[in-house]
């Protein structure tokens, strides 16, 4: 099983391709000529951002439900 530690880890380095691909994605844009590789590959870091995300709020929770079922 992946640690909390590692997905954080995941998360925060994700965030640093994504932040290139967008800014990339507005240079063309401001060109006028936008490829449609470049639209699309800034929707694969955001959904691994997404998924991670949510991984991470929802963290707390399932702890807490773990912690009724086990003590219950």
């Amino acid at each position: 099983m992946i640690s909390s530690k590692g997905i954080r880890q995941f998360h925060r380095w994700l965030s640093v391709p994504f932040t290139a691909a967008v800014v990339l994605n507005l240079i063309v844009m401001g060109r006028g000529d936008i490829a449609m590789w470049i639209g699309l590959g800034t929707l694969v870091p955001l959904i691994l951002l997404m998924v991670t995300g949510l991984y991470m709020f929802a963290l707390p929770y399932a702890s807490r439900w773990r912690a009724r079922r086990v003590g219950g």
